[in-house]
């Protein structure tokens, strides 16, 4: 809320549309950028065979995790 005020202060009530707009169309460009990213990304792991490879390690990852948490919630009872 202290923000607004300031912008409005700085660039005037007449200037707010005008940067919302400018700040909405880079809050755009990121985001496709970042989807771009992720796909190729995907496109990659995908032709070299690396997808199988990473479900494998993520689900040995949640296997140690789950370890780890009955773990910790033992040694917190004693």
């Amino acid at each position: 809320m202290i923000v607004g005020l300031v912008v409005i202060l700085v660039f005037g009530s007449d200037k707010l549309p005008e940067i919302a707009r400018g700040i909405a169309r880079a809050m755009n460009t990121v985001r496709n950028a970042t989807d771009d990213i992720k796909n190729e990304i995907s496109k990659t792991a995908d032709e070299h065979g690396f997808t199988e490879d990473v479900k494998q390690i993520t689900s040995k990852i949640e296997e140690v995790k789950d370890q780890i948490e009955e773990t910790g919630s033992i040694k917190r009872r004693f």
